[in-house]
């Protein structure tokens, strides 16, 4: 953030019950995390001591912020409420100031969230959030519940608002009225963008039924519950409703639902059995999970059933109690956005960038993006860009857990349009034991698609001078990798991500046959975009070409400045050697030297040079003794590497030393996307490199 700017914060309050206000903190640290480097997260007064507070945990941890839970807040709210009863306001905020402005120093910007109203003393809580947002300098979300209110209701409380905040003097940001009726959203949301009395913008965000309510895995711990049967990671299926089966098996079938969690006597081996047998019908729902009451459960012979069975998807839990009080306890489990529950933190992410406009806020709050960039602003930044132009890109691998759930978040959060390769029931099988839902996602059967015969015929075509028979052709085409390949060829889709469970070889080899390089560009090459703790360079080629010659040296130096600039890296770019400048001699020296004149002469718009050694192409000070005057030493963000040896050694080695992201490879110089994954990535790889090749995809 630049320093005449200075200090910016945001507090964040509901100012009645349940009004869903972590939603709003999430989507505003999500916001100023693409932009500001060190955001800092403040909860001056939490629930209790006793127990973990679930807001504070969850910014802290997914955010990675410097703040231990201690130092992030101050009170508790019976605390608050005690020293309010005795006239010690003064004496709050002065505590709360003193606190925060130990911490406050040491970001460039603050994410307040306040404390929820209680209901009992509601008109003094807001009022003490409203002053605390006030006496900490801090621009101020109101968030309001529209749940159970009518048109006129809403409009009315969003005045009053209004009203109270401008009285206090505060600078009032956005009022969001979150959890409201889906059908009155759009007419609300219009009702107040002609308002021109309006000052602040307001929002409108729907009820979200699946973030309202819990999990299986929250109602076994809310009712102490014991885990029977299933998939443990089968617990994070949302609840979205309760039945109770006491019907017989063929009367309650017929009341089931989507996302039910059916609760019954564990000794209804009939419903039991029944439920499990769901999962093998396309004609029933897809239910949460079943909840077995009085301490009961099957016998020995249906318990033995059970175990046989190869499908899983449902998780079963039993609790001592009667089904009645069961129900009971069950309807007041508090569903929570949680760390350990990344679906609803998602979902929640996509729901708030679906219809808050991000930029007026940042216009309001005068935010200019920092010249720093950290990963964590760097990944952000990628799911906003592939926003930005909306792109299908093919997973094919969709069995692999992995990309199953990237696939959710990535259609959760709306950054692409997914299609999907395999037998749709088995896919669709997967997700369901897994808790996850692609219900809009597109899954091709390329064994039987309409499109294999083209696609033979066309593969065939391409190849045939290479000897290629017909029978081989088709082999081809059975390979999910060379189908989704050839989907990108046609321009069925934008791009390809495989390889998590593929070899490199097995993800490359298609594209470089099928799809082939750009016209003028000599040789396919990968970067890894080097996440460092202040800043984004580009490493080149570590991945592809064992030993490029100059002229593919120049191709991939060329290459990766075009790759950094589509990702808002200003390309100047290093050919690194063990030698700088005329230091060194040899081939190996003479190739880069070489290299660089090529490259040079076809881009004479970059800024390249070279030969350079590491450090003085990324150190100013070594840069200013071994290459005084260059343009490039010291100020490298572009760093092209003479072999693959050099290349991998050096991105892996900087990679452990200093704690940087590493994303990658990304494959450049090809005519259309496609990128290919480690065997060993994680679900965020995943949907980092997807959004990505979206990227890419807007740049053909």
């Amino acid at each position: 953030m630049k320093k005449e700017q200075g200090h910016k914060a945001i507090y964040i309050t509901s100012l009645e019950p349940r009004a869903g206000k972590l939603m709003v903190t999430l989507g505003m640290m999500e916001l100023i995390s693409r932009e500001i480097s060190k955001v800092g997260f403040f909860r001056p007064v939490i629930r209790s001591e006793q127990d973990p507070d679930n807001d504070l945990n969850l910014i802290l941890t997914r955010y990675n912020i410097d703040i231990s839970y201690d130092d992030a807040h101050v009170f508790t709210v019976d605390e608050v409420q005690a020293l309010g009863a005795q006239g010690r306001f003064k004496e709050i905020v002065q505590t709360i100031l003193e606190k925060y402005s130990r911490i406050q120093k040491d970001h460039d910007f603050m994410i307040i969230e306040g404390f929820e109203s209680s209901g009992i003393s509601s008109g003094f809580d807001v009022d003490v959030n409203i002053n605390i947002a006030k006496n900490l300098g801090a621009g101020l979300i109101g968030v309001i519940s529209g749940k159970g209110q009518h048109f006129k209701e809403i409009v009315e409380e969003v005045r009053i608002t209004e009203d109270t905040i401008s009285e206090e003097g505060c600078f009032h940001l956005a009022t969001i009225v979150n959890r409201v009726d889906p059908g009155c959203v759009e007419r609300l949301q219009n009702a107040f963008k002609a308002d021109s009395k309006t000052s602040p913008p307001v929002y409108v965000i729907p009820e979200i039924k699946e973030l309202s309510s819990p999990t299986v895995g929250e109602i076994m711990e809310g009712l102490q519950c014991k885990f029977i049967y299933g998939e443990k990671d089968s617990l994070n299926r949302i609840a979205t409703q309760f039945k109770v089966a006491a019907m017989t098996l063929d009367n309650y079938l017929s009341y089931i639902e989507n996302g039910d969690l059916i609760i019954t006597p564990g000794d209804r081996e009939d419903i039991v059995v029944g439920t499990l047998s769901t999962i093998f019908s396309k004609a029933f729902p897809n239910i949460a999970g079943i909840l077995l009451t009085g301490g009961l459960v099957p016998g020995r012979r249906v318990r033995q059933l059970m175990d046989g069975m190869r499908k899983r998807a449902i998780p079963i839990i039993g609790v001592d109690s009667d089904t009645f009080t069961a129900a009971m306890d069950a309807s007041q489990v508090r569903p929570l956005i949680r760390p350990d529950i990344p679906k609803k933190v998602e979902l929640a992410l996509g729901i708030f960038e679906a219809r808050v406009d991000i930029y007026e806020i940042k216009k309001r709050l005068n935010i200019s993006a920092s010249e720093i960039v950290t990963p964590l602003m760097f990944e952000f930044r990628l799911f906003e860009w592939a926003k930005k132009e909306k792109k299908r890109i093919v997973l094919p691998e969709s069995y692999d857990e992995r990309i199953l759930k990237a696939a959710e978040i990535l259609r959760t959060r709306d950054v692409v349009d997914i299609t999907m390769i395999g037998k749709r029931d088995e896919v669709l099988e997967r997700a369901s034991v897994l808790g996850v839902e692609l219900p809009d996602v597109e899954i091709v059967d390329h064994a039987s698609s309409p499109l294999l015969p083209q696609f033979v015929e066309q593969f065939y075509e391409l190849r045939r001078h290479k000897g290629i028979t017909k029978d081989a052709a088709k082999d081809a085409m059975l390979d999910i990798n060379y189908f989704g390949t050839m989907m990108v060829y046609n321009d069925l889709v934008d791009g390809m991500v495989s390889g998590a469970a593929h070899a490199t070889q097995d993800v490359l080899r298609p594209a470089f046959q099928i799809i082939k390089t750009k016209p003028g560009v000599l040789i396919a090459s990968s970067v890894f975009f080097m996440c460092l703790p202040t800043q984004v360079k580009v490493f080149g080629d570590c991945a592809v070409n064992p030993d490029p010659n100059a002229q593919e040296l120049a191709a991939i130096a060329i290459s990766s400045a075009d790759t950094a600039a589509a990702f808002g890296i200003e390309p100047i770019v290093a050919m690194l050697s063990y030698s700088t400048g005329t230091s060194g001699k040899g081939k190996d020296v003479e190739k880069v030297v070489e290299a660089v004149k090529i490259a040079k002469r076809l881009r004479p718009d970059l800024l390249i040079e070279g030969p350079l050694q590491y450090d003085a192409a990324v150190d100013m000070d070594v840069a200013k003794k071994k290459a005084p005057g260059s343009k490039v030493a010291g100020r490298a963000t572009v760093l092209i590497f003479p072999d693959l040896n050099t290349g991998n050694n050096t991105y892996k080695a900087v990679q452990r030393s200093s704690n940087a992201v590493a994303i990658g490879p990304v494959i450049q110089g090809l005519k259309k996307p496609v990128n290919d994954l480690s065997r060993g990535c994680k679900v965020e790889d995943v949907s980092n490199t997807v959004a990505i090749t979206a990227i890419q995809a807007m740049q053909q």
